[in-house]
């Protein structure tokens, strides 16, 4: 059952009250799962058990996402307040460094939080941050409309759409390779979770000048990339592997920008051998 918590961080106009809505389930070390721009915790389903068997998974929702509330006022959705935001989410359920997977966003904040020496270890699928100007402006572009399509379609038509492999396939053939395996009910779930996100167009925002140019050291870092992500391509891998020249660079073979729902039992695989 998704749980919500709620604690204080400081911000430059005084303290703020933030809330987090996260599913926990399983036990052993804390993983910390992260989605990306305009999903939900939800993204990460398809392999939650399989980690939980081995982990005490922690799947949240970011801030402006899900069922998370918005960010207060004078909190802004970059790097550098949505960071200690995880952080002081940590602290409030008593988990010190807990190993971190992140998506495409969630894989950029992953990193950060591994570049901060906030996490144990770092597995990123598909991380942002790693692109040309031109493969950004390709990226956001492509965001901006999948967004407005979803804004579009009145919720009958998302729900006609989702009965069939070749609507599931329109709706959300962007992120998934293999978009048939997507149940009806989740590819609604996050339609409307691209729908109705609050906090996408001050995340997208944000990102237009996030390029990630640090090392990670000192900790496992692995870097996951799918061989058919259409959103960031996967030779942004290759320039993170030169970021991050200590990191372990995978493929995953006929895997989307979003590979957990394409391979579920490699993704697991990845997450577990790292977080090892």
């Amino acid at each position: 059952m998704t749980e919500q918590a709620s604690f204080t961080i400081d911000s430059p106009g005084g303290p703020r009250r933030v809330a987090v809505a996260y599913e926990r389930t399983g036990a052993g070390e804390p993983l910390l799962l992260l989605h990306g721009i305009g999903h939900h915790w939800q993204a990460w389903q398809p392999v939650l058990q399989i980690l939980a068997a081995e982990r005490d998974v922690i799947a949240v929702d970011l801030p402006g996402f899900g069922t998370s509330p918005a960010l207060p006022e004078g909190l802004a959705y970059d790097l550098s307040s949505v960071v200690p935001v995880l952080d002081a989410f940590c602290r409030e359920l008593e988990i010190d460094r807990p190993h971190v997977a992140g998506n495409s966003l969630g894989g950029l904040l992953a990193l950060e939080l591994g570049r901060e020496k906030l996490v144990r270890s770092v597995t990123a699928l598909s991380p942002a941050g790693f692109w040309t100007e031109a493969e950004r402006r390709y990226a956001f572009g492509t965001l901006l409309a999948m967004r407005q399509g979803a804004r579009a379609m009145p919720l009958p038509l998302v729900e006609r759409l989702s009965r069939s492999a070749a609507g599931r396939a329109a709706l959300t053939g962007t992120i998934y390779a293999r978009p048939g395996r997507r149940s009806p009910e989740a590819v609604v779930a996050e339609t409307l979770a691209l729908r109705d996100a609050t906090g996408f167009r001050e995340t997208l925002e944000a990102g237009r000048s996030v390029l990630f140019r640090d090392d990670v050291p000192e900790i496992p870092v692995t870097i996951a990339w799918g061989s058919r992500d259409r959103l960031l391509v996967r030779r942004q891998g290759v320039r993170a592997k030169r970021v991050v020249p200590g990191a372990r660079l995978v493929r995953l073979p006929g895997c989307g920008h979003v590979p957990m729902n394409d391979d579920p039992a490699l993704v697991a695989r990845v997450i577990l051998d790292t977080s090892s």
